[in-house]
């Protein structure tokens, strides 16, 4: 017994020609809700990339925001340093002279103490002594001084002139 192997014989060419006339009568109606679905993939995975490039651009437009207000800020900082480093020298400038005026005052008016000390002690010693020559003269005339106690009289009047200041 011979097989006669013929080519139509053969089960894998019936095999194809039922794959090929199955996506030849199927096909179309696969293929349609095949490629809508990848599409439809297609479309979302566009929409998703939009996003993303949007997403993308406001937050590099964000980031150059806040670099330039923070440039700003340490702008603003720097001139508030600088003139509050001015408002102080300003200040202690100003302290140091009121000190200086205070201090004039005050030894101006310590001088015009001392001045007027100085005066009211000149004026009790003149008082003290022109009491005391005052006095001498009354008991030179009233008790007919001889003329040679007008001398020792006249001295201890003039050793008398230390206690009487100290009693003024």
């Amino acid at each position: 017994m011979k097989h006669d192997h013929s080519f139509l014989a053969e089960p894998r060419l019936w095999v194809a020609v039922a794959f090929v006339i199955f996506f030849v009568a199927f096909g179309k109606k696969i293929w349609t809700p095949v490629v809508a679905i990848l599409d439809k993939r297609t479309d979302s995975v566009r929409a998703e990339l939009a996003e993303a490039t949007r997403l993308r651009q406001e937050a590099e437009a964000m980031l150059r925001d806040a670099a330039a207000k923070r440039e700003a800020a340490i702008i603003d900082a720097r001139v508030l340093l600088e003139s509050a480093a001015a408002e102080a020298a300003r200040v202690a400038a100003a302290a140091a002279e009121e000190a200086r005026a205070v201090g004039a005052r005050r030894e101006r008016m310590a001088l015009d103490r001392i001045a007027a000390a100085e005066k009211a002690a000149v004026r009790d010693v003149q008082i003290a002594a022109a009491d005391i020559a005052a006095q001498a003269a009354q008991a030179m005339l009233s008790g007919g001084a001889l003329a040679g106690q007008e001398n020792a009289l006249l001295d201890r009047a003039i050793a008398g002139v230390p206690a009487a200041l100290r009693a003024a």
